[in-house]
């Protein structure tokens, strides 16, 4: 039981990340910061590497689809 709560709790700090991160590459992309956004690509697929690892479904939540 304890372990099922430590990997929710895993799971949704990684989404949560996941999600924040996004938002500002986004915004990063509007402002053309480039260096930046590059930054935060290496973030947004560390996370995303992980999410998958952990089994979850990215599909409605990726907006940036690079």
């Amino acid at each position: 039981m304890v372990n099922d709560v430590n990997n929710a709790e895993i799971i949704k700090n990684a989404v949560d990340d996941f999600k924040k991160i996004q938002k500002y590459m986004i915004l990063a992309k509007k402002e053309n910061a480039t260096e930046t956004y590059a930054e935060l690509k290496d973030e947004y697929l560390s996370l995303k590497a992980l999410l998958n690892v952990l089994g979850v479904n990215l599909t409605d939540i990726d907006k940036i689809k690079e």
